[in-house]
């Protein structure tokens, strides 16, 4: 399935939390935070609005956007506005 995002929306790929503490302890999914950044994959087509491009990892907005499911993968679909930083 293929999602394009309108306007001032990006489309990002969440990143996996590390499961596992230093100690080796398990933490379960359920005990987990959920993260705060993930990788751009497409963006809308508000190019005055988005300053980031696909590829980008990026930090956003703890509660922001809609979770999305493609393909078995874990996506959300945030306002540029949600986006707070770029990580580099």
């Amino acid at each position: 399935m293929k999602v394009k995002p309108l306007a001032d929306r990006v489309m990002v790929k969440l990143e996996k939390n590390e499961a596992k503490t230093a100690g080796g302890i398990i933490i379960p999914d359920t005990a987990q935070e959920k993260t705060q950044a993930g990788t751009v994959v497409e963006v809308g087509d508000d190019k005055d609005v988005i300053k980031v491009a696909a590829g980008q990892k990026v930090m956003y907005d703890k509660y922001a956007g809609t979770q999305i499911k493609i393909d078995g993968v874990e996506h959300l679909i945030l306002k540029m506005s949600d986006i707070i930083a770029i990580i580099e």
